[in-house]
């Protein structure tokens, strides 16, 4: 075994508990007219039961991508997928159609960005979500729908027997989000993986949400994956943090190394961008230059290269995600020297971010 394999092993693991699953060295192309994008190139992580892995990036890093196919949901003509996909003992990578929907919605569930788009707009709520245990369980349609009322007081929705007539469209965004989070428990899963569960919310209603995810997690002790662009989410909830960019992770470590130590520029960056209520209000965020590459024909070497502002001469061959100077289990993709990494830090965000809000 490898020393970045034994790390990821270390990472997925918490309390010495064995890992749910593990993802090593996945690999997602789409065959387009324009060229082959490789939308997930070489990702390998893994998360435990009871953990919450946090996975952030701008859009179109990766991350939906690479958590879909977990599922199974990105197989289609014209898409290569390669990798070891590891859960419960079984490899989905190489699991066929009838044997993933089995585990899709009963062991792994996942909740989707916009419940709007994600609810069938001409079936009413308690149809939906008894289907949802019909699909796994041999369940009555009464006792399907007392398992539903069930989960929609679970997750603190008033009036359940009158909700479970009425149609998506009746609900409030935050009281969609909810019966979707209660559609995906409904079969107790192991893990479930929440795909932006509180965009275009308001901040309001997005801390009730991840407020309700954490206490379920913890209730049901279900491992989870969260993936999101946005840092304050992944300080609220994640125990383990991975940033990806470019299709890639670029550094990996727990929340607290990634608040207090970060070592990519990349993650400088993100945390620059967060705002601090002990800063002047006229000063201005840091921002991260230019546009993500294009993955049919990345940058060569670092794929963050054209818009680090440190980079230099060997930024041109490609660097693996590595131990590389930061704390115990903390890996980064970047040829900075960890004395240059903190000087650098330093300089180009003053130190912004670097402190994880309690939680």
């Amino acid at each position: 075994m490898t020393e970045l394999q034994e790390t990821i092993g270390l990472a997925a693991s918490r309390d010495g508990a064995g890992r749910l699953l593990t993802v090593d060295d996945l690999r997602v192309t789409f065959d387009t007219d324009d060229g082959d994008v490789h939308a997930v190139s070489g990702a390998s992580f893994g998360v435990a039961r009871g953990e919450t892995l946090g996975i952030v990036g701008e859009s179109g890093s990766g991350k939906s991508v690479a958590n879909l196919t977990i599922l199974g949901l990105t197989r289609a003509p014209g898409t290569t997928i390669s990798g070891r996909i590891m859960f419960d003992g079984q490899d989905l990578a190489e699991a066929q159609n009838e044997q993933l929907r089995r585990v899709r919605g009963n062991e792994i569930a996942m909740i989707f960005q916009d419940p709007l788009t994600s609810l069938h707009p001409f079936y009413k709520v308690g149809d939906q979500m008894a289907e949802a245990i019909q699909v796994h369980r041999k369940a009555s349609d009464s006792d399907a729908r007392e398992r539903a009322l069930e989960l929609l007081r679970l997750v603190g929705i008033p009036e359940p027997e009158r909700r479970l007539g009425q149609y998506p469209h009746e609900f409030s965004g935050g009281m969609r989000q909810r019966v979707m989070i209660a559609m995906a428990l409904v079969n107790d899963p192991k893990l479930l993986i929440a795909d932006e569960p509180t965009t275009a919310l308001d901040v309001t209603i997005q801390a009730q949400i991840l407020r309700l995810v954490k206490d379920l997690q913890e209730q049901l002790d279900m491992a989870m994956i969260l993936v999101t662009h946005d840092l304050g989410v992944i300080a609220q909830v994640a125990d383990r943090v991975n940033v990806m960019y470019a299709g890639r992770i670029v550094e990996s470590g727990t929340l607290d190394q990634i608040f207090y130590d970060p070592q990519h520029p990349y993650t400088w960056g993100l945390l620059g961008s967060l705002t601090r209520i002990d800063r002047p209000r006229t000063e201005r965020l840091a921002q991260i230059r230019g546009q993500p590459p294009s993955l049919i024909a990345p940058p060569q070497g670092c794929h963050f290269r054209p818009r680090c502002p440190h980079a230099f001469d060997r930024c041109t061959e490609n660097p693996e995600l590595e131990p590389r100077g930061g704390g115990q289990g903390q890996l980064d993709r970047c040829w900075l020297s960890p004395e240059r990494k903190r000087t650098l830090r330093v300089i180009s965000t003053g130190e912004i971010g670097l402190e994880a809000p309690a939680r």
